[in-house]
């Protein structure tokens, strides 16, 4: 009775000494910001090692693990917004932009192989195209398919796993191949059968995108993955206002009017107004006539597939 009691009060003097030791760097980088997170940042890469090292206490060590890619995946896209990111490879892949967050996922989910939201937020944040994440889909997949094999029940990383074929590597056979997988799962919704058909069938059509995203947005467990799922619908419906506004600018520079501005195209007659997109966000017109999304827009950028941008017709 003894040892457990001085166990537990150990345990609570540990709590309350980290949770002053937090309170006082929160302070501190109030006062003086942290330099930006770089490799020396990371010194334990193994999950067995530091299993070994945090004992009973894994899951407070995977929470820990997982507040620090947060933080660093929030870091370094900050960073990219207000300084001039890696330079790109060709065909704009960047050199090491988040070279940190596979590793920290990676660590967080050795160390709770059950932690839900670190698989399913993580493969958003290496998925998603640069500068915003580290535009690492195969990563994404690699994550997803650590989870599954901790819990092969859980059709959420299947459709997850289906979404990320679709989305960002483009390949329909795999993602239609993944949601027919998760559709056969105990518990998984309805719709992912009519999903993986019409996924074969339409893949890369727009309008099939948006039907992913709705069930998407229908099955989401987490508040975040249902914003996210909002935000790529109105990426889809600014796609579709850019083609309309397109179509109008291509009339009016047939008939003979200038399209090299806003303005031009309001004297003309061609538009009302200038137009903006879902967000209320104007769209951008080059001289050339071409209509674009505007890189202040939180829309920004697009994705280039699935879509079919209508262009400017050439002089």
């Amino acid at each position: 009775m003894g040892s457990r009691l001085r166990t537990v009060g150990a345990v609570v003097v540990a709590a309350v000494l980290l949770g002053g030791a937090a309170a006082v760097q929160a302070a501190r980088e109030q006062r003086v910001p942290p330099p930006p997170p770089s490799e020396d940042s990371l010194y334990l890469t193994s999950g067995t090692a530091v299993r070994r090292l945090t004992v009973g206490y894994s899951a407070l060590a995977a929470d820990l693990y997982w507040i620090r890619a947060i933080q660093y995946y929030g870091g370094v896209k900050l960073r990219f917004q207000k300084e001039q990111p890696p330079a790109a490879q060709p065909g704009g892949a960047p050199v090491e932009a988040y070279p940190l967050l596979y590793p920290l996922l990676d660590l967080t989910t050795s160390l709770d192989p059950w932690f839900n939201i670190a698989y399913r937020f993580g493969s958003i944040f290496l998925a998603e195209p640069y500068p915003g994440g580290a535009g690492r889909p195969d990563l994404a997949v690699t994550l997803l398919e650590k989870g599954l094999a901790a819990r092969p029940d859980k059709w959420e990383y299947m459709q997850d796993i289906g979404f990320v074929h679709y989305w960002w590597r483009h390949d329909y056979r795999a993602a239609s191949d993944w949601f027919a997988r998760a559709s056969t799962v105990d518990g998984a919704p309805w719709f992912l059968k009519s999903l993986a058909a019409t996924t074969l069938a339409e893949g890369g059509d727009r309008q099939s995108s948006r039907t992913m995203w709705e069930a998407i947005r229908a099955s989401a467990e987490i508040d975040w993955l249902r914003n996210d799922a909002e935000r790529r619908l109105s990426q889809l419906d600014a796609a579709d206002w850019i083609d309309q506004v397109q179509a109008d600018v291509n009339r009016a520079r047939a008939a003979g009017a200038p399209t090299s501005s806003w303005a031009d195209l309001i004297r003309a007659g061609a538009l009302r107004g200038v137009p903006v997109d879902p967000t209320r966000t104007p769209f951008e017109l080059d001289p050339s006539g071409t209509v674009r999304l505007s890189r202040q827009s939180p829309l920004f950028p697009l994705p280039l597939e699935p879509q079919r941008t209508m262009t400017a017709p050439q002089p």
